[in-house]
């Protein structure tokens, strides 16, 4: 689908809200109630700002992010360096230059914002079937933690290509951030988020992506570090056989929220769609917020999708937020289900390893490895997976110590 020259900001705008949820009791509104219905616009005045009762930030501390509701001043915040693949990253995008805004759409106040600080797009672009054999890694540097930035990248697969993107997140900063992912016919295409922000860092971002028709598309979210850590995926399955695969790691400590709020959309049909999000808590107010919501459209007859969330609390004071939600408008689908479940460690899989001469410290270090262990090597990237489990490694040392 070819996308329209014409910045989309300046577009009429038919679906201009403020979120219904905020006003309920001014003029009987009825708040949005399922995830398909949330509007979207371009425009951040069409948001208000969020109260923290809206249906999308009522588990999210919103007055710590104050600073991201309105642009940037300048880009200083985040310097984005190009560690390997620069030969894939294309001209910058304009707002109205292709295909910029092709499938984006903001769906709250933060993705506006970031749509309209961004004066120009980072555009990474695979070519028609190339295969890229070797990771695209970016790394997003914050300079400060007072600082601001905004930023848009589009990520495009063109048909039948294969490649891998890492974006990388460190530092610290006040960072809001949309990530814009096109696959089209038959690409395969891998994109991995990772955020290791220092403690004082606040990350909000919004990726959403249409996977085309017979093409794949496998996105991951691994979260660590920073203070508040918001990544949204939303993600369409358009094209009649495509996949998407869906996976998260979050390890939160003290004082830390980490939050995934995420969209699968099977919209065309003979669809596939995978969902699996885990985490871990450790350390007093360590909050984790997953809600996951599919949509099994009425044309996407066929549809195979299954979602779930997973979350190991190792400590007192911690809290897992889990919220799954499936909304089916075929009859006609192969299967559908979702699963959530929240709790300590297995007392059975403890007294199985120490009754084999295994320490109780060295067991609940092989459990946690074990379950998060998952994620990690479903990334495909070895260098990457090394690097993950070495930092669970540390984590346990703190708990453990």
């Amino acid at each position: 689908m070819a996308a329209s020259t014409t910045a989309p900001s300046q577009a009429p705008n038919t679906h201009a809200h403020v979120d219904p949820a905020a006003q309920v009791a001014d003029a009987g509104f009825v708040p949005v109630q399922t995830r398909s219905e949330r509007p979207s616009s371009f425009e951040i005045d069409d948001f208000g700002v969020p109260t923290g009762r809206e249906v999308n930030w009522k588990h999210t501390p919103v007055a710590a992010l104050t600073g991201l509701f309105e642009t940037a001043t300048g880009a200083a915040g985040v310097v984005t360096e190009i560690r390997s693949g620069a030969s894939h990253v294309a001209t910058p995008l304009a707002v109205g230059a292709a295909p910029r805004g092709e499938f984006f759409r903001p769906e709250d106040v933060t993705a506006a914002v970031a749509w309209n600080g961004a004066a120009e797009a980072m555009h990474v672009r695979i070519d028609r079937e190339v295969e890229v054999a070797e990771p695209i890694e970016i790394a997003f540097l914050g300079q400060g933690a007072e600082l601001r930035a905004d930023a848009h990248i589009v990520i495009e697969a063109l048909p039948h290509s294969s490649a891998t993107v890492v974006l990388r997140h460190s530092g610290s900063a006040q960072y809001a951030q949309n990530v814009e992912i096109i696959v089209r016919d038959g690409a395969h295409l891998k994109v991995v988020s990772v955020q290791q922000w220092d403690a004082d860092a606040i990350h909000v971002a919004a990726h959403q992506a249409r996977v085309d028709a017979n093409a794949t598309l496998t996105h991951t979210i691994v979260s660590f570090g920073g203070g508040l850590v918001r990544v949204n995926p939303n993600i369409e399955l358009s094209g009649a056989g495509s996949e998407g695969r869906i996976f998260g790691l979050s390890y939160a400590d003290a004082g830390q929220h980490l939050e995934s709020q995420v969209y699968l959309h099977h919209k065309g049909p003979h669809t596939t769609g995978d969902v699996l999000y885990k985490g871990a808590l450790q350390g007093a107010s360590a909050h984790s917020v997953w809600i996951g919501d599919v949509l099994i459209g009425p044309d996407a007859t066929g549809t195979d999708s299954y979602e779930a969330n997973r979350n190991l609390v190792l400590t007192e004071g911690a809290r897992a937020d889990s919220i799954p939600n499936l909304e089916i408008q075929t009859g006609d689908i192969v299967g559908a289900g979702h699963a959530s479940a929240t709790g300590r460690f297995d007392d059975e899989q403890l007294f199985y390893l120490q009754a084999r001469g295994i320490t109780e410290e060295e067991a609940r270090r092989l459990v946690v490895l074990g379950f998060l262990s998952d994620i990690v090597q479903r990334i495909g990237v070895p260098t990457l997976e090394d690097e993950l489990l070495e930092e669970i490694e540390k984590e346990l040392a703190e708990v453990n110590a």
